[in-house]
């Protein structure tokens, strides 16, 4: 396994130990927890990650989509993530093609 993606299922387990969600992002709409959010936006990692951007996979485009506005806001709204810029996760629906309105930091 790369060390990055050890360093990502390391988070994902801290995550889980701590049982974490994001009460604010599931008041507007997202039924998801951050966790699930963050797993269902796996395929996105190399779109967000600093200083070696690509642009988003098919799949990381369909997550995105299929998450919607109220998750991805959750998630930028939600606790750091390591090695992701959350700027970059704002770009994602419009490098994406999703029609969202853009999330306000800090809801």
């Amino acid at each position: 396994m790369k060390v990055g993606a050890r360093k990502l299922v390391a988070c994902l387990m801290l995550m889980v130990a701590m049982g974490s969600t994001v009460e604010h992002g599931m008041a507007q709409g997202c039924g998801s927890t951050f966790f699930s959010t963050l797993v269902q936006l796996v395929p996105c990692r190399p779109s967000v990650t600093p200083f070696s951007p690509i642009p988003p996979s098919e799949a990381c485009c369909n997550s995105v989509k299929m998450l919607g506005q109220p998750c991805l806001c959750a998630l930028v709204n939600g606790p750091p993530v390591t090695g992701v810029d959350r700027n970059m996760d704002m770009q994602l629906p419009a490098k994406c093609a999703a029609d969202f309105e853009q999330c306000d930091l800090g809801a």
